[in-house]
């Protein structure tokens, strides 16, 4: 069976804004890009939360679902879900297997989860994810502190940086606004 992998999200809090970037390809083993307009950047609970996830795809869509209870659950506290996913994620043996990583935020939070039960809120207000994830982190990085874009202008421009170093990272870019 081919594994589905590429994936670059990015986030950036900036000014008491917060926007989350991701690209669109989906690569079929190492050779085949599978699809190229692929959405892996979501409004979820009501639009009140944006969510980006990297990894295995049906396992994205299990957690993202996971999560979205748990924000139910925690009446939309963002936080306490993410402490809770965590928790779940590291005890429950179904959830230990899946292969994702997952970007979350709102008006206020900004939160990297890993499949290892880890619940970070990134120094410096920028987090990026996937196999493209450290060429958009060093981009957003050097913009945020070197110019005067905004939020999701720096994430914008910081996927499209990496999608020019990454071979499973393109440039059909969805950009949320938390």
């Amino acid at each position: 069976m081919s594994q589905f992998r590429g994936t670059t999200i990015c986030a950036v809090r900036k000014d008491g804004k917060i926007a989350v970037a991701g690209d669109g390809q989906i690569t079929m083993g190492e050779k085949v890009i599978f699809k190229s307009t692929a959405r892996k950047v979501r409004r979820i609970y009501n639009g009140q939360v944006v969510v980006g996830f990297a990894g295995n795809v049906a396992d994205a869509f299990t957690l993202s679902g996971k999560f979205e209870e748990k924000l139910t659950q925690c009446g939309g506290n963002l936080e306490r879900a993410a402490v809770a996913l965590a928790q779940m994620w590291r005890s429950d043996q179904g959830m230990r297997q899946l292969d994702s990583l997952l970007i979350a935020a709102d008006k206020e939070n900004l939160l990297m989860l890993s499949g290892t039960g880890d619940v970070i809120d990134p120094d410096g207000g920028v987090v990026a994810i996937g196999s493209g994830g450290n060429y958009a982190l060093a981009a957003a990085r050097a913009l945020v502190e070197n110019t005067d874009l905004s939020a999701h202008e720096i994430a914008e421009k910081a996927l499209r940086i990496a999608a020019s170093i990454c071979v499973y990272t393109n440039d059909s870019i969805t950009v949320e606004d938390a």
